[in-house]
C-alpha cells in the first residue's frame, strides 16, 4: 500500500504538534521534579536544617579561624579557640537578652485578643474622626462634610471599616498559624538533636575546609573534559556568591537588630527586644523583612498609643535604620561581592517558599538564583572569555 507524502502545510502542522508535545513533556517533567523536591525537602528538613545552619556558622567563623592559623596556631586548636569565644559571646547574649524576649513573647501571646479589640476600637475612632491634616485630603459630601468623617456611612468609610474588621479578625489566626510553624520547626527530639549536631557539623566543615576546596572537583561524576570545567566554573562562582551573601547578610541583620531594638526602646514601643530578635531572622531577606518589622511596629504602636506622633516616630526609626544600612553598613560589610540583586533575592525566596514549600525551600532558592545568574552571565548576557 503506497502512502502519499504529507504536503508542506501538513508537515508544518505535524512538526508544530510534535514540538508542542515535547514542550509540554518538558514542562511536566520540570513541575514533577519541583514538586518532588519540595516533598523531599519537607521530609528531610530535620536533617537539612542543622547542615544549613552549620554551613552558615562555618562561613561566619572561617575568617577568624584563618586569622588564628596565620598566628601559627594549629587549625584544630584554632577552631576550638574560636568555638569557645563564640560560645562565651552567645552565652552572654542569651543570659542578657533571651529572658526579656521570653517574657515579651508570653505577654504578647496573652494580649493578642485584647490588642485585636483595641485595634478595632482605635480604627473605628480614626474613621469617625480623622486627624485635621488628613481631612483636607478626604472627599467632600455635597453638604461639605468629609465622607470618611461622617459616621453615618459612605463607601470609603465602609471599605476602611471592612478592612479593619478583617485585620482584627485575622490577628488571632495569624498568631495561631505562627505558633504552629514555630512548634513544627522546634518539635521535640529532632530540634534537640539538630542543635547538638550543629557545632559538630560546623567543626568538621571548618577542619576539612582546605581539603574540600582542593579536592571537591574530583568527586564530580564527570570525566575530565570541557563540560566538567564549565560545571566547575559555575559551582565555584555560585559558592563565592553564597559565602559572600550569607556572611555579609548575617552581619548586616545583626546590626539592623541592634539598631531596631535601640530605636524602638527610645520611641517607647512595647516588645522592642522581641522585634529586634525577629529582625535578626527577617532582615536576612533584603527589604521584605524590614517592611514586616516596620508594619508590626506600626501596628503595636497604634494599639499602644493610638496617636499619629508615635507612628511617625516609628517611621523615623525605620528610615534611619534603612539609611544607615544602605549608606554605611552594607557597603562596609558586603561591598560589591554578593552579585545578587536584592530584588532577585526577594523573588527567589518568595518563589522558593511557594513552590518548594516552607522557609527551607525559600533559603535553598538563593543558591538556585545564584546558579541562574552565573549561567546567564556565562552563556547568555556576556561573551565567553577565550
Amino acid at each position: 500500500m503506497n502512502l502519499k507524502s504529507p504536503t508542506e502545510k501538513q508537515s508544518r502542522i505535524i512538526w508544530f504538534a510534535l514540538t508542542g508535545l515535547a514542550v509540554a513533556t518538558v514542562i511536566a517533567l520540570i513541575v514533577t521534579a519541583v514538586w518532588g523536591l519540595g516533598r523531599v525537602l519537607d521530609l528531610l528538613s530535620p536533617v537539612l536544617w542543622p547542615l544549613a545552619i552549620a554551613g552558615v556558622v562555618a562561613c561566619l567563623l572561617s575568617p577568624v579561624v584563618d586569622f588564628f592559623e596565620r598566628k601559627k596556631i594549629p587549625r584544630a586548636r584554632a577552631i576550638i579557640l574560636v568555638f569557645v569565644m563564640a560560645f562565651a559571646l552567645v552565652l552572654a547574649v542569651l543570659t542578657s537578652v533571651i529572658p526579656q524576649i521570653v517574657v515579651e513573647t508570653e505577654q504578647l501571646a496573652s494580649k493578642v485578643p485584647e490588642y485585636s479589640k483595641r485595634l478595632q476600637a482605635r480604627t473605628s475612632e480614626l474613621l469617625a474622626q480623622p486627624p485635621e491634616f488628613l481631612q483636607r485630603f478626604l472627599p467632600k459630601t455635597p453638604s461639605g462634610t468629609n465622607l470618611e468623617a461622617n459616621p453615618a456611612g459612605g463607601q470609603g468609610n465602609s471599605a476602611l471599616a471592612s478592612a479593619a474588621e478583617w485585620l482584627t479578625g485575622s490577628l488571632p489566626e495569624m498568631g495561631s498559624w505562627l505558633l504552629k510553624r514555630i512548634a513544627k520547626v522546634a518539635s521535640g527530639f529532632g530540634l534537640l538533636a539538630g542543635l547538638v549536631l550543629i557545632p559538630v557539623y560546623a567543626f568538621y566543615f571548618l577542619l576539612e575546609l582546605r581539603a574540600i576546596e582542593k579536592h571537591w572537583k574530583e568527586y564530580l561524576p564527570l570525566h575530565n573534559s570541557r563540560a566538567k570545567d564549565e560545571v566547575v566554573f559555575v559551582l565555584d562562582s555560585m559558592k563565592q556568591y553564597l559565602v559572600a551573601f550569607f556572611r555579609g547578610q548575617v552581619l548586616v541583620a545583626l546590626c539592623d537588630a541592634v539598631l531596631y531594638t535601640t530605636g524602638f526602646l527610645i520611641v517607647g514601643v512595647n516588645y522592642a527586644f522581641l522585634l529586634g530578635f525577629a529582625a535578626v531572622f527577617l532582615t536576612m531577606i533584603p527589604f521584605l523583612g524590614a517592611i514586616v518589622i516596620c508594619v508590626t511596629a506600626l501596628t503595636l504602636s497604634f494599639v499602644q498609643y493610638g496617636d499619629w506622633q508615635h507612628l511617625a516616630l516609628v517611621l523615623v526609626v525605620f528610615a534611619v535604620v534603612q539609611g544607615l544600612e544602605g549608606l554605611v553598613i552594607s557597603p562596609k560589610i558586603m561591598g560589591d561581592r554578593v552579585g545578587l540583586h536584592p530584588l532577585a533575592i526577594i523573588i527567589a525566596v518568595m518563589a522558593g517558599t511557594t513552590v518548594l514549600g516552607g522557609i527551607l525551600g525559600g533559603i535553598l532558592a538563593i543558591p538556585l538564583a545564584a546558579a541562574l545568574r552565573v549561567i546567564m552571565f556565562r552563556y547568555v548576557w556576556k561573551k565567553r572569555e577565550t
